[in-house]
């Protein structure tokens, strides 16, 4: 098949609603909040423009090293797929017991984070966005779609997703008290629902290409 042929829409579409479920950025909006608590306004804004221009920098820098990084520890895909899947399955239990950013930041990462100014990198953008499940998510998807069409429009996605990920911090504050916890606690567990599908299909599609004699 050429790029052309392979190039089909609802790929991406389906990698853009994947990318908001697997990095939740709904329930991690009060995270934010109490991170910037004591930033201005407009530093408020900057640091919401920094965490999403570094989600943005770390998932295309994946995509287009993943295959690189696969070959080099001779790494099938079908067993990233596995090891993803487990990943998001293990990320999407945690959101649906109702966990923001636990499962994404261990305590000691919290402590060395606490005092720093600029949260925006981190711990914003990495772990809590651009963790190990979204990384994983883009080097599946870019190894399966490597044409040249195929990883602009993967980049495109994750630029899409990083603009309204951004919109959504701006608002951060008013949207945190009109959803209040409940209603953020709800939308991140539905999104655990969403991501834990996602793995699950990781999974069998990884075990299908490994052990093919279960198909």
């Amino acid at each position: 098949m050429t790029a052309f042929s392979q190039f089909d829409i609802t790929i991406y579409l389906q990698f853009l609603v994947g990318l908001f479920a697997i990095v939740n950025p709904v329930g991690i909006m009060p995270v934010f909040v109490s991170l910037t608590s004591h930033l201005t306004e407009s530093e408020r804004i900057k640091t919401a423009a920094t965490a999403n221009i570094a989600v943005a920098v770390i998932l295309i820098v994946s995509l287009l090293m993943g295959q690189w990084l696969l070959d080099m520890f001779s790494i099938s895909l079908d067993s990233f797929r596995i090891a993803g899947g487990m990943l998001l399955l293990s990320i999407a239990f945690a959101m649906m017991n109702g966990k923001l950013g636990d499962h994404k930041q261990n305590q000691q990462e919290k402590s060395e984070n606490a005092s720093r100014e600029q949260v925006g990198v981190v711990p914003l953008a990495m772990p809590l966005m651009a963790g190990p499940g979204a990384i994983s998510s883009t080097i599946v998807l870019g190894t399966e779609h490597s044409g040249f069409l195929d990883i602009l429009a993967i980049s495109a996605t994750i630029v899409v997703f990083s603009l309204f990920a951004w919109a959504l911090f701006r608002s951060a504050p008013y949207i945190v008290r009109l959803l209040g916890q409940t209603g953020i606690n709800v939308i991140t567990r539905i999104m655990g629902l969403i991501l834990g599908a996602l793995g699950i299909e990781f999974i069998v599609h990884g075990v299908r290409g490994a052990l093919p004699g279960l198909a």
